[in-house]
């Protein structure tokens, strides 16, 4: 069964098109090493709740916007194999010291695919 790394993170709209490059970049890497799919997706109907939320979550602040995004692999074997290339991948060095988000307040974590209709 698949395996899905997942994220939330909160990119400033000053940095939009900077993140969008970046992940842009970074997407085509993973899928070169072997991800099934690579998605970014900007917040389009997210609002704050009263207990937690996705603004909540990532402590949105002021001129930010919350995304999600995911990556699929075949399975946490093949995504365990993928990771590792690609945070050895020169071509990401760069980015990875000079991130356009405040990657403190970023949620990720490997997911096991339960249900896949």
């Amino acid at each position: 069964m698949a395996y899905v790394d997942g994220f939330v993170l909160p990119v400033p709209k000053k940095n939009v098109a900077a993140y969008r490059a970046m992940a842009r970049k970074a997407g085509k890497i993973w899928k070169e090493h072997g991800a099934l799919e690579y998605r970014e997706c900007a917040a389009d109907d997210v609002k704050p709740g009263k207990v937690t939320s996705f603004p909540q979550s990532v402590k949105l602040k002021n001129g930010e916007a919350v995304w999600f995004s995911w990556i699929v692999y075949r399975s946490r074997a093949d995504r365990d194999r993928i990771l590792k290339k690609v945070m050895a991948d020169e071509r990401l060095k760069g980015d990875m010291n000079n991130m356009p988000f405040d990657a403190r307040r970023m949620i990720y974590g490997g997911f096991k695919v339960v249900v896949d209709l």
